[in-house]
Parts: structure tokens; C-alpha cells; sequence
């Protein structure tokens, strides 16, 4: 009889958690919402079909290609690790 009223009593309590759902509120998110607003700098760029002014093809291959071929050959004095230039006293 008592671990009947104990295991009742156990089980009101873990149900009272379950009561009610949370109160948020009126502007709940807002702060999100608005910094998403502030990183979209035109929300409708993917509707526009036009192609892009300002560069032509010749040199976006070229410069595509530079970009590229920056990976196979990196610069010899950004591979020079930090750590070793810390200590060396240069």
C-alpha cells in the first residue's frame, strides 16, 4: 500500500513537468530574425536570371585558374609555421 501511494506520488511529480507548455514571450526570436535580416544582402538574387556584369569570360578563366593553381604551388613564406618563427628570435 505505501509503494502503491509512493510510486503515485513519483509519478504526479514527473507528470507536473508535463503540465503546461512554456510561456515565450511577445518578441520571442525576434532578436534572430533580425540578425538574419542584417546578413541578407538582397534576398532576391536568385531570381535574377541576368548573368553578371563587370568582368569578361577571358579574364574570369584567368583569374579562376590563378585561383586554382594557388593550391598546388602555395606561397613558400605562408608555409613557414608560426611556431617556429616565434622562438627563433627574428
Amino acid at each position: 500500500m505505501i509503494t502503491r501511494t509512493i510510486a503515485g506520488i513519483v509519478a504526479l511529480l514527473l507528470l507536473q513537468g508535463c503540465s503546461s507548455a512554456p510561456h515565450f514571450e511577445k518578441s520571442f526570436g525576434t532578436a534572430v530574425r533580425a540578425n538574419l535580416a542584417a546578413q541578407t544582402v538582397d534576398p532576391a538574387a536568385a531570381a535574377n536570371t541576368n548573368p553578371a556584369n563587370g568582368i569578361d569570360g577571358a579574364a574570369a578563366r584567368a583569374a579562376h585558374e590563378r585561383y586554382q593553381r594557388s593550391f598546388i604551388q602555395p606561397d613558400a613564406a605562408a608555409s613557414t609555421p608560426l611556431l617556429n618563427t616565434l622562438g627563433s628570435g627574428k
